[in-house]
């Protein structure tokens, strides 16, 4: 891990940290996930400004894979080229209507199909080849 990469994590680290309830488990769990699906992937922090100092964590590989943005009653993530990924198990759920976008919205007490966000990830790696 290079010296950007352990700083990105750091950032995702503390705002993870800064959440202090679901949404931070739940942030901190669909990363793990999203990184045993590629040992390849790498996390940067882009969008930083005072409104939202911590900035915005980034999984990417040739490109951005997704993001993992938290709200008041969510916690989203967004796949750059979602509308061209195959989603047998229906996870999208979000932003259906964008052009290449695709997002799944996780609220408190969502089950999280981690075989089915693996299977996605690994989709969007292969995309971006």
């Amino acid at each position: 891990m290079n010296m950007a990469e352990e700083s990105a994590s750091a950032l995702i680290d503390a705002k993870i940290a800064s959440l202090g309830d679901w949404r931070g488990e739940m942030l901190a769990r669909l990363r793990r996930i999203i990184r045993a699906a590629d040992p390849a992937i790498v996390e940067t922090v882009k969008w930083r400004k005072p409104s939202n100092p911590a900035g915005v964590p980034i999984w990417e590989h040739h490109g951005i894979l997704c993001t993992g943005e938290t709200y008041r009653d969510k916690v989203k993530l967004t796949f750059m080229r979602g509308a061209s990924l195959d989603d047998p198990a229906g996870l999208f759920n979000a932003s259906l209507d964008g052009g290449t976008r695709r997002a799944i919205d996780f609220f408190e007490g969502d089950e999280v199909d981690e075989t089915a966000l693996a299977a996605l990830v690994r989709a969007a790696v292969a995309a971006n080849r």
